[in-house]
């Protein structure tokens, strides 16, 4: 059976781009120029993905996929942005978008990431295992060192990090190496469930419970029995399903919607945020028996700008799955990217990472990966930091200049290696007797 698309953008060279060429897929394709109508359109007619610009001319992007999730909560939601909006993009992936792909538009690219979106609409399938790698630094080690050690009890653990840095992937590491690991692991994205429908989400309803409860259905935390479930933006669950999930882990038991039966349930919670979901009891905006309930165990996962050294493996890893997803035969990354990326701040973490590299592998003409692949705002970034080093040798002679630029990259791949001196000879391309030759030349002994 055909996979359907919405596609919603007020450019038309967008939409007819995008039209023609999932036709030619062998997609079934629906068009709109405004955003509004997609509600009604969505009443009549059912798709597996919606891929949508965030700036639309009679409402917001963002405010239209919220909606959507209310009446469609299992359509995969792709936003559309230009690269200077990526924080709004990473915002619409907290609050229940699948993904977002970035303009200028490569239908290709696109192509891949609506293929994943219509792969599975099962909220349990995640594909962040595959996707993820833990990486050499040594806040990331600590970090893998505790979940494996909390792993083989029951306790319940609270995973906090930014949007994109790989919180399910610890989640599914812990239950991997839990007692539970022979049981299913349940993941569910509390962000991109509508309030008014988690309840009946985590722990089902009885038939005719509420309107378009048509048959009984068992709840996420039912399906999980014996197992692990994974509460990802836990914050964004309402007071009420806060109090039933209080209860859940107390008693052991959940109800169903619409039902006074309880049942038995024993799942192992682990939960995450982006956000200090601490604060926020504190200022009532979350419940703080619960908080306590879910912070047994506490893991901070590090955003990648601070474990630079772990940069160019992640790098290298996603540039290995774009080749394979794309058939493409790239190789390297050229040192002009290598700079860029360990000075960018990458807000969206690991997610933005794999989304530009795929994109720079997709348009590239050679087997390297250069600086004009990039997004204008990292390009951005890498000439503003040349900028400043130059301010801090254009009052030297060309010898010390050209001595201080050799120390500034030097302490850079020395910190980049965790002062790790083999490493950070293989970073320079240099022998490690070079290296440290060098280093007493420039006093960094």
């Amino acid at each position: 059976m055909k996979k359907s698309i919405l596609i919603i953008d007020d450019d038309l060279y967008i939409v007819d781009l995008l039209d023609n060429y999932f036709v030619r897929q062998g997609y079934l394709t629906h068009t709109l120029t405004r955003g509004k109508p997609a509600l009604q359109l969505l009443k009549k007619k059912s798709f597996d993905a919606v891929l949508c610009d965030i700036r639309l001319p009679d409402i917001d992007g963002t405010e239209l996929m919220q909606h959507i999730r209310k009446t469609s909560p299992d359509i995969a939601i792709i936003m559309m942005t230009a690269y200077a909006e990526i924080r709004t993009a990473v915002d619409t992936i907290k609050a229940g978008a699948f993904d977002y792909v970035t303009k200028p538009i490569h239908p290709e690219y696109i192509s891949s990431v609506v293929k994943k979106a219509v792969k599975s609409k099962d909220a349990a399938e995640s594909g962040t295992e595959d996707d993820f790698i833990t990486g050499r630094s040594n806040k990331m080690l600590d970090l893998i060192s505790q979940a494996k050690l909390v792993a083989p009890t029951d306790m319940s653990v609270l995973i906090q990090g930014e949007t994109g840095s790989g919180k399910e992937y610890i989640a599914r590491l812990i239950h991997r190496n839990s007692k539970r690991k022979t049981k299913k692991f349940v993941a569910i994205d509390c962000g991109a469930i509508p309030k008014e429908l988690a309840a009946s989400e985590l722990f089902g309803h009885v038939k005719g419970s509420f309107t378009g409860a048509i048959a009984d259905k068992s709840g996420y935390f039912q399906q999980a029995n014996g197992g692990t479930i994974f509460l990802d933006e836990i914050g964004n669950l309402s007071y009420e399903t806060q109090v039933k999930l209080l209860r859940a882990i107390q008693q052991k038991v959940i109800t169903r919607v619409g039902d006074t039966k309880p049942i038995s349930i024993d799942v192992r919670i682990i939960s995450a945020t982006n956000s200090n979901l601490k604060d926020h009891a504190r200022e009532g905006e979350f419940r703080e028996d619960l908080y306590h309930r879910l912070n047994e165990f506490k893991l901070e996962l590090p955003p990648l700008r601070e474990r630079t050294e772990d940069i160019m493996l992640f790098a290298g890893h996603f540039l290995n799955q774009a080749n394979h997803e794309l058939e493409k035969k790239v190789n390297d990354f050229d040192s002009e990217v290598e700079n860029a990326f360990r000075s960018y701040s990458w807000y969206g973490n690991l997610r933005e990472m794999r989304n530009i590299i795929k994109r720079s592998v997709l348009i590239t003409r050679t087997d390297v990966v250069t600086i004009d692949c990039l997004p204008e705002e990292i390009r951005q970034n890498s000439k503003q930091e040349v900028s400043e080093i130059l301010d801090t040798v254009e009052d030297l002679s060309l010898k010390d200049a050209a001595n201080q630029a050799e120390r500034i990259i030097v302490e850079h791949a020395l910190r980049d290696s965790n002062n790790n001196k083999s490493q950070a000879a293989r970073l320079l391309k240099i022998d490690r007797k070079t290296l440290y030759n060098k280093m007493k030349e420039l006093g960094l002994e």
